[in-house]
């Protein structure tokens, strides 16, 4: 068990390389990873079920005492992120598959990662893993909500579909992790040091998968797409700070939520796309995958350095977003 933590802690620390290692492998050598997409909702519900094992009732609790940070970051989270991919998608000129992908980008809830990101940056972890588990469960209906408002026109949205997909790879996933934690406590401490890296190997699967059916499109709008994520990604991260300081958050507040909005559940992208719109719309997730997790760290070591109790400080953070 120690050993497999240890390689846990690796593939945690390493994970936005081992995407790239990944990626690289299915461009390369699509076929063996294509019949991966048939198994990619239950690879999803693996990491989910991850999640959920991570979970306590006192993650909960933030929003009864103070809910406005949390209701502020949930606003934000579902209007900036999905609002600027539509506009980047216009700017670009991207094509409806794409588009509609990137759109999707920006209507999934945040990610697990983005916890560990805002606890090396000093934020409110606390804020942070409600934000997660609150985006999380309302992401059944607002995910393909948004996408049906804002995609619909580039592709077919089936909403019903889509909410049923998330219930059975989200919701159920998670809520069997909080009753595992709740009636077996003993043996979830003896699992979950493992988690992170049965959650990395999903994810890693996934993105084979996706990639290996789009190594041909990948070819002609890799750039394009990579483009499209990094813009998307730097205007959630200060897009969201700028928010959070104008509803005047504090500054580890303002932290939580920038990383939050920034770092998206990419895995639940690449899999409704896979499932509910074409292949190629998964690129925009699978790239963000890789993405995001080279933004959040370098988010997360810049602002480790900077206190939170001094006002020079604060002023020089704020300043330089």
């Amino acid at each position: 068990m120690k050993v497999l933590a240890s390689i846990s802690t690796f593939a945690g620390k390493y994970f936005a390389f081992l995407v790239i290692a990944a990626a690289i492998l299915a461009f390369l050598v699509p076929e063996p990873f294509i019949p991966i997409n048939d198994y990619v909702p239950f690879l999803l519900g693996i990491v989910m079920l991850g999640m959920g094992m991570t979970l306590k009732p006192v993650d909960f609790k933030l929003i009864a005492k103070h809910p406005l940070p949390v209701i502020l970051g949930l606003i934000f989270q579902y209007t900036i992120m999905p609002l600027t991919a539509l506009l980047i998608a216009y700017l670009l000129n991207l094509p409806p598959e794409l588009a509609a992908g990137l759109v999707l980008l920006g209507s999934v809830p945040g990610g697990t990662a983005s916890n560990v990101m805002v606890y090396l940056a000093k934020g409110d972890l606390p804020l942070s893993i409600t934000m997660t588990s609150m985006s999380t469960l309302v992401a059944p209906i607002t995910t393909p909500a948004i996408l049906y408002a804002l995609a619909g026109h580039w592709m077919p949205v089936n909403f019903w579909e889509m909410f049923t997909m998330i219930v059975q790879v989200i919701i159920v996933p998670v809520t069997l992790g909080l009753i595992l934690r709740r009636f077996l406590p003993v043996f979830v401490d003896k699992t979950v040091t493992v988690m992170p890296l049965v959650s990395v190997l999903a994810i890693l699967t996934i993105i084979m998968g996706a990639v290996g059916a789009n190594a041909e499109s990948l070819a002609t709008a890799g750039l394009i797409s990579f483009v499209a994520v990094m813009l998307h990604n730097a205007a959630g991260l200060t897009s969201g700070y700028a928010a959070a300081k104008v509803s005047r958050l504090t500054l580890s507040q303002r932290r939580a939520v920038s990383i939050e909005i920034g770092m998206q559940n990419t895995g639940l992208g690449v899999t409704l796309a896979t499932a509910h719109l074409t292949p190629l719309a998964a690129i925009p997730s699978v790239i963000g995958t890789a993405w995001h997790n080279i933004t959040g760290p370098i988010m997360a070591t810049y602002w480790s350095k900077w206190p939170l109790n001094d006002d020079h400080t604060e002023r020089k953070d704020t300043k330089n977003l």
